[in-house]
C-alpha cells in the first residue's frame, strides 16, 4: 500500500495516541503495519531489538502493530537535558549535543538518515503510518524541518491533521493552519480528524462542516474522548504537570518531578493496583510524609536534578521518611542520587562537576564511558523481571546488589537497613510478580495486574473506538498515494553535521 502521516495543530493534541490506535486497527484487519516518526524529542525512551534506543510513544506504536521496535521506527531523537541543549540520537545511538544555535542546520542534515530509516520500513510492511512533531503551523521552524511538512513533501506522504476539540478553538485551529502555511506544504494535507470530542457529536455537526469549507479539507472523522489512552505509557512530561490530583489509596507512593525527570512511565504498573495512591509531586510541595514509598525516578541530567531537589527541600524530606523507617527506591538517574557521590569529569550531561549525593546508599558514580543500552532479565526480592538498562555512567561500590542478571552480572544496591534500593533497570515494576514484592515490602500486596497486558487491551479498544467513528476505508486508501520520490535535498543542509 504505501503510508499516511499524522500531523497536528499543535503538541499534545493527541498524535502519539491516534498513531497507535490506527497501527492496531490496521493490524486486526490483517496488515503489515510499522509506526514512524522521523524526528522525536523526549526523555522517555526505550530500547528497540536491534540494541538502540527510540521514543516510548514508538515502542508503544510497535506493540500496536504486533513487532518489536527497531531503531528506523523513530531514527532521530532528541534528549534534553538543559534549557538550551539536547542530546542528538541518531539510529539508536548518540550522535553528539546540539545547541540552540545549531539545531536549525543540523537537523537539516539528517534528512538522508531519516529517508533511509524510512525506505527501510517500507521494503517491511504494507503501510507505515507517520507521526509528526509539534505543528506544521510552526512556520517559524519551517526552514531544515524533518519532523512534519519538510519529511511529508520529501518522501511523498499523504498528511490528516489532527485537531484537539478539548484545548477550545479548533476550527481556528485547523483553518488556521491552511492560512500560514506554504501552499505547497498545504497540498499534502488531505483532510482532517477531530480528537478528544466529549458529548455527543451530533452538536459538532455545523463546526465539522465550517471546518471542510473554510480549511478545504475534507473531514475523516471526530475520535471521542480515549479513556482508554491514560493505559498506555506517556511520553510528554506535560501529562505529569496535570496529574498531580490526589486520589484514595491505602498505600501512598510518591515521585518528585524532577525539571529533567526520564522515563517516568517505570512507574504505570503502580496505577493498575487498587491499594496504592501514586502521586506525582509538582514542584513547589513537599513529598507527603504518609508515603511509604519514595521513588527518584530517571533523569537526563543527574547531577542538576539533584540540585534541583535539594532546592525544592525534597532531600530533607526523604532523608526524614527514611528516619521514619519508610522505604525509598531510585531507578536509574533516582539510583545515582542515592549514592554518595556523583561525578561528571567530561561534561557529559552539563558542566564538568563532582557533588555529593544523598548518601542513602554505599556507592559512587563516575560519569563517563560508553552508554549503556540492553535488555535484561533476571530476579531481585525473590521474583522474576524483564526490562532494559539505558545509561550513562559506572556505578561502584554495591557490597549488597539488588538483582541477577541471567547473565551473571549483578545490578543494584541494597542499603544495611535494607530499606533503601537502586537499580538501573527500566521497567523494573512491569512483572506482576516483581511489583508484588516491592509492595510486599511496604505492607502491601499485588493484584497480580498484568501491566503488559493491560496496554494490548487498551490498544484494542482504541482502535475499535476509531473503527466506529473515523472512515477507515478511506484512510487506507488515503496511503496508497504516498510516493517513492526522491528527497528534493536543496533546501537543506545535507552537508557535515554541526554536533558538539
Amino acid at each position: 500500500m504505501g503510508a499516511l502521516m499524522v500531523q497536528g495543530t499543535g503538541s499534545d493534541v493527541g498524535k502519539s495516541v491516534l498513531v497507535a490506535g490506527l497501527c492496531r486497527a490496521f493490524a486486526n484487519r490483517g496488515l503489515r503495519v510499522r509506526p514512524f516518526k522521523p524526528q522525536n524529542m523526549s526523555n522517555n525512551a526505550a530500547v528497540a531489538a536491534d540494541g538502540g534506543e527510540i521514543g516510548r510513544a514508538q515502542a508503544t506504536q510497535a506493540i500496536a502493530c504486533r513487532v518489536e521496535p527497531t531503531t528506523d521506527m523513530n531514527p532521530v531523537l532528541l534528549k534534553p537535558q538543559a534549557d538550551r541543549t539536547s542530546q542528538l540520537i541518531v539510529h539508536g545511538t548518540v550522535r553528539g549535543t546540539l545547541g540552540s544555535g545549531n539545531f536549525r542546520a543540523a537537523r537539516g542534515a539528517l534528512l538522508g538518515d531519516v529517508l533511509e530509516s524510512y525506505r527501510r520500513l517500507r521494503t517491511q510492511c504494507d503501510v507505515v503510518v507517520v507521526e509528526g512533531a509539534g505543528s506544521p503551523a510552526e512556520v517559524n521552524l519551517r526552514g531544515g524541518d524533518i519532523a512534519n511538512m519538510g519529511f511529508a513533501r520529501a518522501a511523498g506522504v499523504p498528511v490528516l491533521l489532527v485537531g484537539d476539540i478539548d484545548r477550545g478553538g479548533v476550527i481556528a485551529a485547523i483553518a488556521g493552519t491552511r492560512a500560514v502555511i506554504d501552499p505547497a506544504d498545504a497540498a499534502m494535507i488531505r483532510g482532517f480528524l477531530i480528537n478528544k470530542f466529549r458529548g455527543d457529536p451530533a452538536l459538532f455537526e455545523d463546526g465539522y462542516r465550517d471546518i471542510e469549507q473554510l480549511s478545504g479539507w475534507r473531514g475523516f472523522g471526530v475520535v471521542p474522548w480515549l479513556s482508554e489512552a491514560v493505559r498506555l505509557p506517556s511520553e510528554d512530561a506535560v501529562v505529569l504537570e496535570r496529574g498531580t490530583r490526589r486520589k484514595a489509596g491505602k498505600l501512598v507512593v510518591a515521585c518528585p518531578i524532577l525539571p529533567r525527570i526520564s522515563n517516568f512511565d517505570d512507574l504505570d504498573p503502580l496505577r493498575l493496583e487498587p491499594d496504592v495512591e501514586l502521586v506525582m509531586v509538582p514542584p513547589g510541595r513537599p513529598i507527603p510524609a504518609e508515603a511509604a514509598l519514595v521513588v527518584l525516578a530517571g533523569s537526563k541530567a543527574t547531577i542538576a536534578d539533584l540540585a534541583a531537589l535539594r532546592a525544592e527541600g525534597w532531600d530533607i524530606d526523604i532523608l526524614a521518611h527514611h528516619r521514619r523507617g519508610g522505604a525509598v527506591l531510585g531507578l536509574c538517574g533516582g539510583y545515582q542520587m542515592l549514592g554518595r557521590r556523583i561525578a561528571d569529569p567530561l561534561g557529559i550531561e552539563g558542566p564538568m562537576g563532582d557533588v555529593e549525593g544523598l548518601g542513602l546508599l554505599d556507592v559512587e558514580t563516575v560519569l563517563a564511558g560508553d552508554k549503556a543500552l540492553r535488555r535484561v532479565a533476571g530476579e531481585a526480592l525473590g521474583a522474576r523481571f524483564t526490562g532494559y538498562e539505558m545509561h550513562m555512567g559506572e556505578t561502584t561500590g554495591a557490597a549488597r546488589p539488588l538483582a541477577r542478571f541471567d547473565d551473571g552480572r549483578s545490578d543494584g544496591a541494597v542499603s544495611s537497613d535494607g530499606l533503601v534500593a537502586g537499580s538501573y533497570v527500566h521497567g523494573l515494576l512491569a512483572d506482576p510478580a516483581q511489583r508484588a514484592a516491592w509492595l510486599r515490602r511496604i505492607g502491601g500486596e499485588g493484584s497480580g495486574a498484568d501491566y503488559r497486558a493491560s496496554v494490548d487491551a487498551a490498544l484494542d479498544v482504541i482502535a475499535a473506538t476509531l473503527e466506529a467513528h473515523c472512515d477507515i476505508d478511506a484512510m487506507l486508501s488515503l496511503s496508497e498515494e504516498a510516493g517513492e520520490q526522491q528527497p528534493g535535498l536543496d533546501e537543506f543542509d545535507s552537508g557535515a553535521m554541526p554536533v558538539t
